[in-house]
């Protein structure tokens, strides 16, 4: 497949959670794909294909960097904490009659534990620290790599004239993709599925989300007619119609 993305920008979350995102995300995008298809290909009753939508909360399971930020915070903090040993010291001592060897040690490898357990947790809750640890290339490479997979698994290329196109949102890194089949994207440029997920991003960024959906499957739906022009006698849908929620 030929595959065309915007260049990354900033999509506001109602809530720090990617979950409840993506619910109102759905419900808008089925409201979207109901009305696409009762108008756009209806109006073009012969295109051999459907626009498949795909929703992901995130698009990998970025857990290995988010703990390597928390070991990176722990580790910062212990060594700030060094120079502060004596006085550790000094205040355990005040509060007790005996002070044995190693609690020093064990009060330094407990917050170290309880620290990296924090952060490992925060950076989990909260998407503007998640998107903060994890590097933005690692982050564009899983939304190419997962549109692909999701491409591949919805049968998006199975189509007799291999027309499909896959529309993909992801949530966690703000970011979307387009991939359309080889019979299209022979027809059209990468500049202009450029356009639609260009203005499906900045749609959603300003949170119309329905509006954006809808007008992204819209003008995929024009395009295939336009390249794919009506057929009375012979029109499958060979895919079926809807949104698709992603698992990891």
């Amino acid at each position: 497949p030929t595959t065309c993305s915007a260049t990354p920008r900033s999509v506001n979350s109602t809530t720090s959670s990617a979950l409840t995102p993506l619910v109102a995300a759905l419900v808008a995008a089925d409201s979207a794909v109901q009305v696409s298809t009762s108008t756009t290909f209806s109006r073009n009753s012969a295109i051999f294909s459907v626009v498949v939508l795909a929703l992901a909360a995130e698009s990998s399971d970025y857990s290995i960097w988010e703990l390597f930020a928390a070991l990176v915070v722990s580790l910062l903090a212990t060594i700030v904490l060094l120079p502060f040993a004596e006085n550790i010291r000094a205040y355990y001592e005040s509060l007790n009659w005996a002070s044995p060897e190693w609690y020093l040690p064990a009060i330094y490898t407990f917050t170290s534990f309880s620290l990296i357990l924090l952060f490992f947790g925060l950076f989990n809750l909260f998407e503007p620290l998640d998107r903060l640890v994890i590097p933005r290339a690692f982050r564009t490479k899983a939304v190419s790599e997962r549109a692909l997979r999701t491409f591949c698994e919805q049968g998006v290329y199975a189509t007799r004239e291999r027309t499909g196109i896959l529309i993909y949102v992801s949530f966690l890194e703000k970011q979307a993709r387009v991939l359309a089949d080889e019979g299209i994207a022979k027809k059209i440029g990468p500049d202009l599925w450029g356009l639609i997920v260009n203005g499906l991003v900045e749609e959603i960024g300003r949170k119309n989300a329905e509006a954006a959906f809808c007008e992204a499957v819209e003008k995929c739906g024009d395009l295939l007619a336009q390249y794919f022009p009506a057929r009375e006698d012979d029109n499958p849908d060979e895919l079926d119609d809807g949104v698709v929620i992603l698992d990891r």
